[in-house]
């Protein structure tokens, strides 16, 4: 079974993708819609409930979980991959493994794999700027700037922190306040930048949720990245190179959730399609 975890509504933008391009695959998603949004906690907060929920995904049977938060894949990813997971390894001999959505993201925009290396292609494509939507933490960390530049540093990357509006999305604040917000954001990063970016990354999966508000608010002829497509197409891949977490094939779908408000319901059974069985987590 693969686990999808997000601190909220938002990872089901990437789980929905997950589902899509493997049907047959057996899939948990967590929201830890009770201690959303991550964006503006300390970082050993974001590790702790990112450890909590991983524990609760590996409960349910999982043994691959994708860390489908862009606040969790910077700030705590990394430690748990290289420190985590082994130390529980080695506890109970179970091979299991995290991995996250930004460096997905980042073979997206730049057009080059991890495995091609910084310089691989470059020359071939063109420089272009990017700006990246995110939340507070995920700005500071400069992950994405510096993951970017990289693999191509002649593209140029601009970031704009969105403190509120993953809050406002999980909430389900009224549609109306929310278009401010995305305006407000984008029209921030454009006075300052005083140009119009070439792409843009919607660097929170809550952000998915409101893409057409973006796509609105933006200069027309700016390409947004889809982030969840990107998560999907990886995953693909790491599967076919990870055999052993393949082990699954029954399509079974299992929704948790730690709470969460029921104001925002009408937008995710909107965005999904259906209504979805959360069970208490």
């Amino acid at each position: 079974m693969i686990g999808v975890f997000d601190s909220g509504f938002g990872g089901l933008t990437v789980h929905r993708a997950l589902i899509e391009a493997l049907p047959e695959r057996d899939f948990v998603y967590l929201g830890d819609n009770r201690n959303a949004p991550y964006g503006a906690r300390p970082p050993i907060d974001v590790l702790n409930l990112t450890c909590t929920a991983l524990e609760r995904l590996f409960a349910e049977g999982c043994t691959l979980a994708i860390v489908a938060c862009n606040t969790a894949s910077v700030v705590a990813l990394r430690w748990i991959q290289q420190q985590w997971l082994p130390a529980r390894r080695h506890d109970d001999g179970v091979a299991r493994n995290a991995i996250g959505i930004v460096i997905p993201t980042i073979e997206a925009v730049t057009g080059i794999g991890w495995h091609e290396g910084g310089s691989a292609a470059q020359e071939t494509k063109q420089s272009s700027t990017i700006a990246v939507f995110a939340t507070s933490r995920t700005v500071q960390t400069g992950c994405y700037p510096i993951e970017i530049r990289k693999r191509r540093p002649d593209i140029t990357v601009v970031q704009q922190a969105c403190p509120e509006l993953a809050g406002s999305i999980e909430r389900g604040v009224p549609r109306r306040e929310i278009r401010e917000l995305v305006e407000q954001y984008v029209g921030e990063l454009l006075n300052r930048i005083g140009t119009t970016p070439d792409s843009v990354i919607l660097g929170c999966t809550h952000y998915p949720l409101v893409t057409d508000l973006f796509a609105a608010a933006l200069p027309c002829g700016v390409r947004i990245i889809h982030q969840p497509e990107a998560t999907a197409r990886a995953l693909k891949f790491y599967l076919n190179r990870h055999p052993e977490y393949d082990v699954s094939n029954a399509g079974r779908r299992i929704f948790l959730s730690t709470g969460f408000s029921n104001e925002a319901l009408p937008l995710i059974e909107k965005f999904w399609g259906d209504k979805l069985p959360f069970l208490e987590a």
